[in-house]
This record gives structure tokens, C-alpha cells and sequence, in this order.
């Protein structure tokens, strides 16, 4: 028996096909994509461990106090700027920050994690096609910061497969992929 579904697909497109599927189900407001039966049974077998992942090394950090440069601003909102030796300089204050410092295990974790999703833009709908208000949502982090704690004292069963019916046109087994 095969070890993986080959999918119709080259192993180049079947990995970007999987990849593609495992950000977009981790990534969503609802946690659900509705996609093929195979297809969501090879988006499981990638996504219950990298959500086990990250259950194991949820707290696995430090809070550390640094030093950072801001720019000033003013109440506008933009950038406040002085006039040295006759060229405009923004002016910046030093803030004390704390920011959270993975530990190795953690971060080797959010490189492993890295390496099965892609980034993902959030681009509003007000906003479609233009740059302007992109967010770039840090798939790991949402792993570490939103889907672990809510898994904790879960065993696995990270997802749940509901058939919904046959597609139209070629008869394959749709199916919702959620996470539960």
C-alpha cells in the first residue's frame, strides 16, 4: 500500500496543492475548507501533527525586556521630523519592549511549521487590489498563540472530515475539512 495519494498530480504540484490547502485551512476565521475526500485526508495526515507541534511547545519561550528605536509621531499620526544641518531627520524616542524569545526547541518547531505552510495576506475587502491595509498573518504564531492553548488538553483529533455530497461534474466525494 501506498504511503501517500498521488492526487493526478506531479509531486512538485502535489505539494504545493497540499501546502496550499494546510495554510488556507489553518489561516481561515472559521478553521474549514471544503475540498475533495482525498485531497482532506492527505491535509490531515499534514495537519494534525503540525498542530501537536505546536500544543508541545506552546509555552516554550522567555520574555525578554529590550530596548527599541520608534519615530515620534504626532496627532495625525505621522512621523515627526526636525531640520539638522539642513536636511529633514525623523526624530525617535527609545522605548522599553518586551518581546517573547523562543527557546531552540520552539523555534526549531516554527521552522518545521515554515517549512509545510506559506504566508499568507489578509487583504480587506474594501481594500481589494491595492497594498495599502495588507496584513501578513504569521501562521505559526496563530498556531502557538490560538490553536494550542485551545488543544492543550486534547489527545489528537485536531480535525474532522464531514462529507457534504458529490461534485457536479465528475462525481468525486466532496467534504468539509474542519477543526474541531
Amino acid at each position: 500500500m501506498a504511503m501517500y495519494r498521488k492526487l493526478g498530480k506531479t509531486s512538485s504540484q502535489r505539494k504545493a496543492l497540499l501546502r496550499n490547502q494546510v495554510t488556507m485551512l489553518l489561516a481561515s476565521k472559521d478553521g474549514k475548507i471544503t475540498t475533495t475526500e482525498a485531497r482532506a485526508k492527505e491535509i490531515q495526515k499534514i495537519v494534525e501533527p503540525l498542530i501537536a507541534l505546536a500544543v508541545k511547545e506552546k509555552d516554550n519561550f522567555e520574555e525578554v525586556k529590550v530596548m527599541a528605536k520608534v519615530a515620534r509621531k504626532d496627532k495625525d499620526g505621522k512621523r515627526v521630523k526636525e531640520v539638522v544641518d539642513g536636511k529633514k531627520v525623523t526624530v525617535y524616542d527609545e522605548v522599553e519592549k518586551t518581546i517573547k524569545k523562543d527557546m531552540p526547541s520552539r523555534l526549531h518547531a516554527r521552522r518545521q511549521m515554515i517549512k509545510a505552510l506559506y504566508t499568507v495576506k489578509d487583504v480587506p475587502t474594501e481594500a481589494a487590489g491595492k497594498k495599502r491595509n495588507t496584513k501578513t498573518i504569521d501562521v505559526p504564531t496563530k498556531l502557538f498563540e490560538e490553536l494550542a492553548p485551545k488543544y492543550a488538553d486534547r489527545n489528537g483529533g485536531y480535525t474532522r472530515i464531514i462529507k457534504i455530497g458529490q461534485r457536479k461534474g465528475d462525481a468525486a466525494m466532496m467534504v468539509v475539512i474542519e477543526l474541531v
